[in-house]
């Protein structure tokens, strides 16, 4: 379907055809009819479908064309971080671009002008905020932000907002809004806590769920069987092939993130870093660096898994086994876009091997295996503890070890005898001192 199928106005249809969209995508094609007829919706679909487009669309041709407030504000969209909001707000920027449609971005990591030019805003009102749930609920606590006049509010990544502990204020955000306030939910994956947000948040809502589709054909995707102290010198090798240009690297953890930053540092690398311990302003000067060139790789956590849009990452790189088959998908997808081909490896150890498999059972496929040159391939039982085999080996040993202990104690002469055979000096035996950490002045002062 293109878009000029739906009922869209046309300023937004010119908006669309001066950045190049003309077909959409299943999540667009299914869910812009429902907000335009005015339903809460959920819709299930994984990032890079386009749902950004998806619920700012509907929601745009409404403001534009409708009668709704100039002093208030009539839009909530509700974005996991900074990055999140910052992109939604600059796609708005593009939608709008021929409709008289404000937008503001509310997140955290800001200095004092920046909160004061925040809040100005919220008073005067507009059209769409687009807010982290922590950054707006402060601003709420300050007493100036009115919802009661809302008319769209739309949760962007719900299940990665929940994953982040923002549930309780998002109930307490939408306990302000309007009983009429159409609401939209969009996430990449439905477990029960997503079920049970829906349930509150949704009147009647209508369901739209695209399957997770696999990882696109142009990407080469691979995995090297490793010990944790092995992964170093894995990430050093795939660099020396000439991939040390447009790469990310994803860790578990932010301390992972600066353990692995610190290493590649040391081999002389343009590194950049992005987790949660940074400011806002560090943020953007590491995305800035990295889409400028200026940083060739990226380390990062999942913050950057989703929701940002660069075309030409030539490699993504599991440093760790994600959760889930989902987050695999969405990490993966940082490379192969627009057309493009690109490399994703993941590093596998021992006790992410059983992670690993359910992976390879959802894509339907086992992936390559790669070695370091001149190093064989792991074998599953040489290392204790690192593989299923040695795993299945302990009990044995510990069997062992239980039936040595159960041994009965040598018999003991009989009182006034000795167990010196005849003509056999007795050995003395080594006295044995147990408090080794006595000091020198402790002892002469007993003797």
């Amino acid at each position: 379907m293109y878009f000029d199928e739906l009922d869209l106005g046309d300023d937004v249809l010119d908006a669309l055809d001066m950045m190049h969209f003309q077909e959409c995508t299943p999540i667009q094609e299914q869910a812009i009819p429902v907000a335009l007829e005015g339903h809460d919706l959920i819709a299930v679909a994984q990032t890079g479908t386009g749902k950004t487009a998806a619920y700012l669309l509907p929601v745009i041709d409404k403001l534009s064309y409708g009668d709704y407030p100039t002093d208030a504000i009539n839009c909530i969209v509700m974005a996991p971080t900074r990055e999140l909001a910052q992109q939604i707000d600059r796609q708005m920027e593009g939608f709008a671009y021929f409709l008289p449609v404000n937008s503001l971005a509310i997140y955290g990591g800001t200095d004092g002008v920046t909160f004061g030019r925040q809040e100005r805003a919220l008073r005067m009102g507009a059209d769409v905020v687009i807010a982290t749930p922590g950054r707006l609920l402060a601003h709420m606590q300050m007493g100036y932000v009115d919802l009661s006049r809302v008319s769209f509010f739309i949760l962007d990544e719900a299940d990665r907002m929940l994953d982040m502990g923002f549930y309780d204020d998002i109930m307490q955000i939408a306990t302000q809004l309007p009983a009429a306030c159409q609401t939209l939910m969009f996430s990449a994956t439905m477990p029960p806590k997503i079920k049970q947000l829906a349930q509150k948040v949704l009147k009647n809502p209508r369901e739209v769920k695209i399957a997770v589709s696999k990882p696109a054909e142009k990407i080469d995707q691979s995995i090297f069987e490793c010990d944790e102290s092995e992964k170093t010198a894995v990430l050093r090798h795939l660099f020396r092939e000439g991939n040390d240009k447009r790469v990310i690297i994803f860790a578990s953890s932010k301390l992972k993130v600066k353990e692995v930053s610190r290493e590649l540092k040391r081999a002389g690398l343009h590194i950049g870093e992005m987790h949660s311990d940074l400011d806002q302003q560090q943020r953007d000067d590491v995305m800035l660096g990295f889409r400028s060139g200026r940083i060739d790789i990226m380390v990062a956590t999942d913050i950057v898994a989703r929701g940002i849009d660069i075309d030409d990452i030539s490699m993504v790189v599991n440093y760790d086994v994600p959760h889930e088959a989902e987050d695999y998908v969405h990490r993966i997808g940082r490379t192969a876009r627009a057309g493009a081909g690109g490399k994703a490896v993941t590093l596998v150890n021992g006790r992410d091997r059983r992670k690993w498999s359910e992976i390879e059972r959802f894509l339907g496929t086992r992936l390559r295996r790669d070695t370091l040159p001149g190093v064989p391939a792991k074998k599953h039982n040489t290392k204790a503890g690192s593989t299923e085999g040695e795993r299945r080996a302990r009990p044995k040993k510990v069997r062992a070890a239980a039936k040595e202990h159960a041994k009965p104690a040598e018999t003991l002469p009989a009182q006034g005898t000795s167990n010196v055979q005849e003509g056999q000096k007795p050995v003395k035996k080594k006295r044995r001192y147990y408090n080794r950490h006595r000091t020198k002045t402790e002892t002469k002062s007993k003797n």
